[in-house]
C-alpha cells in the first residue's frame, strides 16, 4: 500500500508546490486504513490546511486506494 500512497502523494505534491507547500508521508496504519502525513512549507500552519488535507489529500487517496479510510496530519 505504501507505494500506491506515495504515487498519489506525488500528484498532490505538484499542486502544493504551486503554493510553496509540501507533504510528507509519516506512517500508514494499514489495519485501520489510516494514512498519517505532515504538511510542510506554507501548508504547515495555513488556515486552509484542514481543507487541503480533507478535500484534497484524503479525497485523492480514498478515490485511488479503497483501503484508505482516513488521512490525518501529525
Amino acid at each position: 500500500m505504501r507505494e500506491a500512497v506515495e504515487r498519489v502523494l506525488n500528484n498532490v505534491r505538484q499542486a502544493l508546490r504551486l503554493h510553496a507547500g509540501g507533504i510528507e508521508l509519516v506512517d500508514i496504519e494499514e489495519d485501520r486504513g489510516v494514512v498519517k502525513v505532515r504538511l510542510t512549507g506554507t501548508c504547515n500552519g495555513c488556515a486552509l490546511s484542514d481543507v487541503t488535507l480533507k478535500r484534497g489529500v484524503e479525497t485523492a487517496l480514498c478515490q485511488a486506494i479503497p483501503e484508505v479510510r482516513e488521512v490525518i496530519a501529525v
